[in-house]
């Protein structure tokens, strides 16, 4: 690590162990009391003190807006949040999908769409949502996407069903990124744009909150939401016509990067109370840290862990080094390795607590949901190992190879 980001890493694990992990269960209880779709006081107030104490806006690489870290720097910083990944990354300002939303509009926006929407989610006093996923096509496939951005004059009608839009829940949602189809006509890819919605605009209705495995994930929240005509001006747009899949690729690269970081941070964190629950529990007269079974556990869990932080650490270099595009295959790569990696260690875990790892006793159970839940958010680990096959396969096409 530089310097600067072993500097920053201190700090954040100081501010975790002060006024992170103390409140986790207060938070739960301020979510459970009265209205669970209100921002909490609790995460209000971290904002603040997070934002007092210089880690604010840390995701930015090289950005007049943020702390101008590489990828590579941010990362391990990024694990660190991960572990408390409900409240830390929102209480920091790095989380999803605020962080892509604002890169998206660091690089694509116009000085006015800055001015209106980047700024205040700078400064924490908003939230946004992005809304790709429909519910009527096979959206791992975003070719298919069906909702409509006509132009109309000085204004463009957007038309289309979205769910599974994380953010939408929360009452600081202001704007939505959404992506829909301007030229059915054009190109394959270039058929796709993106523009700005505000959430009050008329003809935008959120239909209902959609549960995870069970949690609603109140206050952020997934929603479903009908965008019937909602008409915004032209001059939302981003970019361009036709060039959704341009935003989507420069917006994705760091986001998965933020994602598999964070998972790793929650899996060691899983792993750290499971050794510790084993090493004070007894069964059949010894330790469960004595058991051959948990030890093996805990070595394929420490091997498993370092091997994905190695791949995704590497995957970060490359992006600094030689640009996301020339990274694809290793940012396609972390995609898939880390959730199943994250998701097989917190399954070990649960094993290890027994009755408990599967209650909201600990947070295990929704740590096991969010880590099987990555495994199709920013794309399904199906599309990601065709992405790195074709990839591998191109190497070896050009030539007859050796037997």
């Amino acid at each position: 690590m530089t310097s600067r980001a072993a500097d920053l890493a201190d700090r954040i694990r100081a501010f975790m162990d002060a006024h992170i992990y103390p409140n986790e269960a207060a938070f739960d209880r301020e979510v459970a009391a009265g209205d669970r779709w209100q921002p909490t006081s609790i995460v209000e107030t971290l904002k603040a003190q997070a934002r007092a104490a210089g880690l604010w806006n840390l995701f930015l690489p090289d950005s007049e807006y943020g702390a101008g870290l590489t990828n590579e720097e941010y990362a391990p910083l990024c694990e660190l949040m991960g572990r408390s990944h409900v409240m830390a990354p929102e209480a920091f300002n790095c989380s999803a999908p605020d962080t892509g939303n604002m890169e998206v509009l660091v690089r694509y926006g116009t000085p006015a769409q800055r001015r209106q929407w980047l700024e205040p989610l700078l400064a924490g006093e908003i939230r946004s949502c992005f809304a790709m996923t429909e519910p009527a096509v096979a959206s791992s496939d975003a070719t298919n996407i069906a909702a409509r951005i006509e132009r109309e004059g000085d204004s463009y009608k957007v038309t289309g069903r979205k769910w599974f839009i994380s953010g939408a829940g929360d009452p600081r949602c202001r704007i939505a990124i959404v992506m829909g189809k301007t030229d059915p006509g054009a190109e394959r890819h270039r058929q796709q744009s993106m523009i700005l919605v505000p959430m009050d605009t008329p003809g935008v209705k959120i239909i209902r909150m959609l549960s995870v495995f069970g949690y609603d994930d109140a206050p952020h929240g997934h929603a479903e939401i009908v965008f019937d005509g909602a008409r915004v001006p032209a001059t939302n747009l981003l970019l361009g016509e036709g060039r959704g899949f341009e935003i989507a690729q420069g917006r994705l690269g760091p986001g998965r990067i933020h994602h598999c970081m964070r998972l790793i941070g929650l899996a060691e964190r899983a792993l750290e109370v499971m050794c510790r629950r084993v090493s004070t529990r007894v069964a059949f007269g010894r330790p469960l840290a004595d058991q051959g079974t948990i030890r093996a556990d805990i070595a394929e869990s420490r091997m498993e862990l370092d091997q994905a932080r190695l791949l995704t650490m590497h995957a970060a270099r490359l992006m600094d080094t030689v640009g996301n595009k020339a990274a694809r295959k290793e940012i396609a790569m972390i995609k898939v390795v880390a959730p199943r990696a994250a998701q097989r260690v917190i399954d070990r875990a649960i094993q290890a607590f027994g009755a408990a790892g599967v209650s909201d006793d600990v947070f295990l159970a929704r740590a096991w949901a969010h880590a099987r839940t990555i495994r199709l958010a920013d794309g399904p680990d199906e599309v990601h190992r065709a992405a790195i096959a074709k990839t591998e396969l191109a190497k070896h096409t050009s030539s007859r190879a050796n037997v």
